[in-house]
């Protein structure tokens, strides 16, 4: 259509300002580390920590000691302090498989290991915890059961109909109090009806490929019970005659009423012997055990941090992993770093030193990190174990997530996740160092945040550098997660644009989408003054004749008071104050 008229007439134009405006897409953070069960290098979303501990346990024993995973603690701050999603990825160190265990054609099998049946349960969650398999005692407890495993039970089985309810229980209840997780009612065989037993539990099965660095998929459909999937069925089509009579070939196959077990899983790291938790992580490391930090090798962590690097199919703004200490797994956290840059889309917390470390460690560990897309803090602090109810010593990155997911819920990202209205950090007792002024001063010159301890005041975060070494805004972590949350916003709004007419008409569009957005945070005191250009000035034809649109932002991020000065003038008696 004509832009210009050249003869007289009418030329009518339309400029469409009815867009709807989009709003970002929630996204919380990431966390890499093992725990005690749960799904094997496939990162989960929970949305709570009674989730978190459902699908990746709590506690563990190893040498008459109780433990927790850095990894939980990290969790329960998190949710604890308003955080909405997290993004866990269990680490293992060695081969992990499933549990399993039969059913059908009659039989009600405790053992797992029985290989007859029409009905074969898997469970998601991998590792030698999820075996329930033993002999029952008098009140129907499986001596193996615990609170970490589960076992399932056939009721209401109807050969008439083809029809059986399965219930997945808790591995520790027993007849007389039984613990019913999940209840699927009215499960079938026969795959051409909509009650077939693998649709409605689910029968996918997902597993991580180191070659494509992917997550691949097998099974038709998706998986409904948090615990167990359907991993093969002797199927029953067609399951009525004609007269609408249940064929004597397949009713044997349906689950009688019982109850059964799961076994053969293997997998056991967790609480073996000889393995360093909390402040036994000290300076006194070697090479010879390094590795032994929580159980788990430093190689352990690779896979998860590599395909973490996946934007596309991952989304976070805060990454940690507690675990992980720059002084000695240096290769795992510069690959991090490198994937948090590439992405640009989130900040890692990192933890510089172990437990029982100097200043000048801190220090020399920090001035070897140069990026905006790291923040460390120290010293380690002590909190209670939420799980267990032991005083322990945690690294600073299992409590700072929680401390952004407070900042966010109170404020907005681009508010300094610091201080005393922002910053406490109430699940803590006490820090491993009560810091100086000089120490603090001495730390946040170095790019490290202290964590302070004030009287009446408690512990407190008392600073928010990154890891940049040069001075510029993006040295502050504020300044970063702003650029963060504009970046994801705004790209989002790019992508519906892509593969559209390069006119004015999309321009706009974009344009009076990402305009109200900025000036929302503005009005919300992220930004001083900004300008968004993407018109015919930096559109130009031979632009577009590359199939190209081209966008400039221009933003002055809202900086944050840390530096108070307060002059008291001493005036004589007779002064008058200045105007």
């Amino acid at each position: 259509m004509a832009e210009t008229l050249v003869s007289p007439g009418v030329l009518a134009r339309e400029n469409d300002s009815s867009f709807v405006t989009q709003q970002p897409v929630t996204v919380g953070a990431a966390i890499i580390g093992p725990t005690v069960k749960g799904p094997v290098e496939i990162p989960t979303i929970v949305t709570s920590y009674s989730e978190y501990q459902q699908k990746f346990g709590t506690t563990f024993v190893s040498g008459g000691q109780v433990y927790t995973y850095f990894t939980s603690i990290a969790a329960y701050n998190y949710f604890n302090n308003g955080g909405q999603t997290l993004l866990v990825s269990r680490v293992v160190s060695g081969s992990y498989t499933a549990a399993t265990s039969n059913t059908g054609g009659g039989g009600n099998f405790i053992s797992g290991s029985n290989t007859s049946g029409s009905l074969q349960l898997k469970t998601l969650s991998k590792g030698v915890i999820m075996n329930s398999s033993s002999s029952l005692d008098a009140s129907g407890s499986l001596t193996s059961g615990s609170t970490d495993n589960v076992r399932w039970q056939v009721v209401n089985s109807n050969t008439s109909s083809g029809t059986f309810d399965l219930l997945i229980r808790q591995g520790n209840d027993n007849t007389n109090n039984p613990i019913v997780l999940e209840t699927f009612t009215n499960l079938s065989l026969d795959p051409f009806q909509p009650n077939y037993v693998a649709a409605v539990i689910g029968d996918q099965v997902q597993n991580y490929n180191s070659t494509t660095n992917q997550i691949t998929v097998t099974g038709s459909y998706a998986n409904r019970s948090a615990y167990v999937f359907v991993s093969s069925v002797v199927n029953t089509p067609d399951y009525f005659d004609n007269t609408g009579i249940a064929k004597p070939a397949y009713t044997g196959s349906i689950p009688a009423n019982g109850s059964g077990s799961f076994t053969g899983a293997t997998g056991n790291g967790v609480g073996a012997g000889g393995f360093l938790y909390y402040d036994a992580i000290t300076t006194g490391l070697n090479a010879a055990n390094i590795d032994k930090i929580q159980g788990i090798p430093s190689a352990s962590y690779n896979a998860m941090i590599s395909l973490l690097a996946n934007q596309d199919d991952y989304r976070f703004n805060i990454i940690t992993a507690p675990g992980l200490i720059n002084s000695y797994q240096a290769s795992q956290c510069t690959s991090i770093i490198n994937n948090t840059q590439n992405r640009g889309d989130s900040i890692f917390v990192l933890d510089l030193v172990p437990y029982d470390s100097l200043v000048a460690d801190a220090t020399t560990q920090a001035a070897s990190r140069n990026t905006s897309y790291a923040a460390s803090y120290w010293p380690w602090v002590q909190t209670i174990d939420p799980d267990s109810g032991a005083r322990v010593w945690v690294p600073a990155s299992t409590m700072i997530g929680g401390v952004y997911a407070y900042n966010d819920n109170v404020s907005e990202p681009w508010f300094a996740p610091a201080g005393i209205n922002r910053g406490g950090l109430d699940t803590v007792i006490r820090a491993e160092q009560k810091l100086t002024q000089t120490q603090r001063d001495t730390l946040y010159t170095s790019k490290v945040n202290p964590i302070a301890t004030f009287p009446g005041t408690g512990t407190v975060v008392y600073g928010q550098k990154t890891l940049q070494t040069a001075a510029s805004a993006l040295d502050r972590v504020n300044v970063r997660r702003l650029l963060i949350a504009l970046k994801s916003y705004i790209s989002q709004v790019a992508n519906n644009l892509v593969f559209e007419q390069n006119t004015i008409a999309t321009r706009n569009q974009f344009l009076s989408q990402v305009n109200p957005f900025l000036e929302s945070v503005q009005q919300r005191q992220g930004l001083y003054a900004f300008r968004v250009i993407m018109d015919d000035s930096n559109n130009t034809p031979d632009v577009i004749d590359r199939n190209q649109m081209v966008g400039q932002i221009y933003l002055q991020p809202t900086k944050t008071a840390e530096f108070i000065y307060l002059d008291f003038n001493i005036l004589p008696t007779g002064a008058t104050f200045p105007a």
